[in-house]
């Protein structure tokens, strides 16, 4: 969210408002106190391990970055069937990986 807002500061055709990003962002503890959104543990081996062969195989030709390859990897370590992304580069990474991307 907080990038988001950075993003929408710089070009207003971006991103999202300072007053949506806070929405969302005091919208989180009532979300995890609910059962709305669960927090997991991951297998950090695991998915390092994952990052690390899914970048061998798609950073050259899609440039994509650290945090995008670990944000997909560990969705796939955790079996996780859909990726929701905004960002262009992750979702395609996603899809190439496998996973249904949203939103459409």
């Amino acid at each position: 969210m907080r990038f988001q807002v950075w993003r929408h500061l710089r070009d207003s055709s971006v991103g999202i408002a300072r007053e949506q990003g806070a929405t969302a962002l005091a919208d989180l503890n009532p979300n995890l106190g609910s059962g709305a959104l669960v927090v997991v543990d991951a297998d950090w081996g695991k998915v390092l391990q994952l990052a690390e062969d899914m970048s061998a195989r798609r950073t050259i030709t899609g440039g994509h970055r650290t945090l995008d390859v670990l944000h997909v990897a560990t969705g796939k370590q955790l079996g996780a069937r859909e990726l929701l992304s905004f960002d262009a580069n992750q979702r395609r990474l996603a899809a190439v990986e496998g996973l249904e991307v949203n939103p459409l």
